[in-house]
């Protein structure tokens, strides 16, 4: 879906654009990192997300006559025009010349580690900010909360929260990422058209409500459908829906179709789940599935299931496509580096805070994923310096807010996760890389390769991120001297 992200943006970011190539300093180069500082959902673990958009956004980037124009009519508050007419020419050729590096889709990622990258003219890396935070934050959000929900669910789970998304945009994304996380199909038609995901439903009360009854309305249902036929039986009864629906169910096997399943919800789910299987069961119809949906989240779902509830899939909605119980991510992009054109080295930069969380940490960052090279299973992550990695013989990480916590990964298999997404301001990111399928075949890969504690939905085990150590002295040292207590 096409957006004009060159106005997507925070109006701050194009007065210091206009500021920077007032000054002169347009040029000077900039290195930017985005990462989060807290687990969503207090859970252990996120699931990166929009990262297709964004290189959707690096494509799309341009400022149009009708832009430009908008923003001459603005006012200054203390008079005249915010924006000058020689600014505005500028943009008119304006095109970016960033280069951006990000985690694949469906990686899962920790907090303080950065997640995206992005170098090249200060310009370019402000003008970006607010919309690539924007869908990285929303949608590695909806992937995260996804991916608890499946992990609860251990069945298929379909998302339909697009009537109660946040927007047509948000819905649309909301869908993509719900599969990503590990969601099996998307209510949402566009979606699936857009972005090549499966698409699932059944019919609403209202179809059943338009009928004279309702075995009436499921035998009609499973004529226009013999293929597809899940019926929803909580229209007026559950236990009569059941009884209707075992009836047509073997009116549907008579003439060599088979009831796919039916569909609860409302009421005390994991009750009526048990009592809807027994009744299936001693009709003969056990390869009929039951499907539950109402206002789910992970902790609902895990809770049907611990009272032994049998269940073929589940709808999720409201709680899935709006986050329901966290609204944000909380992901930030802070300036680490910058240099003069010319130059070779980068000269550190550092945001100093009373609150240790957010101090930030200076260079040009990637992370280097350590892992069992026998098994595969996730042992820490070590945030570093690409200009200056560090010791390869002393691979030990320290927690960037308490240095007394650190971990020794020497002798560990290792990668490193930021890839190219787009160079010069030109996307390198293939179909591959934008494939919502095979981004949910890396979620849950990476998932399976966490330990079990660390994917607890009440109080995780941390899973270990921490500096270089060289990095982690480099910083200290330079806020000592910044604070003038070196």
């Amino acid at each position: 879906m096409k957006l004009d992200y060159a106005l997507l943006t925070d109006l701050y970011q194009i007065t210091m654009a206009q500021g920077y190539w007032e000054s002169g300093k347009g040029a000077t180069e900039a290195c930017f990192h985005m990462y989060f500082r807290d687990y969503p959902f207090k859970g252990g673990y996120a699931v990166a997300c929009g990262m297709a958009q964004l290189a959707e956004l690096v494509e799309g980037f341009a400022f149009s006559e009708e832009d430009r124009a908008y923003l001459a009519s603005l006012d200054a508050p203390g008079g005249g025009r915010l924006f000058k007419q020689e600014f505005l020419d500028y943009l008119a050729g304006y095109r970016l010349s960033v280069d951006i590096d990000a985690v694949p889709e469906g990686t899962v990622v920790f907090p303080h580690e950065p997640i995206v990258r992005v170098c090249g003219p200060i310009m370019d890396c402000q003008l970006i900010e607010t919309a690539l935070l924007n869908c990285v934050n929303f949608e590695t959000l909806i992937a995260t909360k996804a991916a608890r929900v499946c992990q609860a669910a251990q069945a298929p789970v379909a998302e339909f929260g697009l009537r109660r998304a946040q927007g047509a945009a948000g819905g649309l994304w909301a869908s993509r990422a719900a599969v990503v996380g590990g969601c099996a199909s998307t209510s949402n038609v566009l979606a699936g058209k857009l972005f090549g995901i499966p698409v699932s439903g059944t019919h609403a009360h209202s179809w059943v409500m338009s009928f004279p009854d309702e075995i009436s309305a499921f035998r009609a249902y499973a004529e226009a459908f013999p293929k597809n036929c899940i019926l929803l039986v909580d229209t007026y009864d559950v236990a009569q829906g059941v009884r209707n629906a075992i009836t047509v169910g073997l009116e549907m096997r008579a003439r060599g179709e088979r009831l796919a399943g039916i569909r609860i919800d409302s009421g005390d789910l994991a009750w009526l789940a048990k009592m809807a299987r027994r009744m299936l069961d001693q009709a003969g119809l056990s390869d009929c599935g039951i499907v539950l949906s109402n206002d789910l989240d992970e902790f609902t779902i895990q809770s049907i299931r611990d009272e032994g509830a049998q269940v073929m899939s589940w709808g999720v909605g409201t709680k899935l496509a709006c986050a329901y119980d966290q609204p944000t991510l909380g992901g930030v992009y802070k300036l680490s580096a910058t240099r003069e054109p010319g130059e070779r080295e980068w000269t550190d930069r550092l945001k100093i805070s009373e609150s240790v969380g957010k101090l930030t940490t200076p260079g040009v960052l990637d992370v280097r994923r350590y892992f069992y090279c026998d098994n595969g299973r996730l042992a820490g992550d070590m945030v570093f310096d690409v200009n200056a990695p560090g010791d390869q013989s002393r691979e030990v990480i320290v927690d960037p807010a308490d240095d007394l916590r650190q971990k020794n990964l020497a002798g560990l298999c290792s990668k490193t996760l930021l890839e190219p997404l787009a160079r010069d301001g030109r996307t390198v990111l293939d179909a591959a890389g934008r494939d919502a399928q095979a981004a949910r075949a890396r979620a849950q890969k990476g998932l399976a390769l966490l330990d079990e504690s660390q994917k607890r939905m009440l109080n995780p085990h941390t899973y270990p991120v921490g500096l270089e150590y060289g990095l982690f002295e480099r910083r200290r040292e330079l806020v000592a001297r910044m604070r003038g207590i070196a």
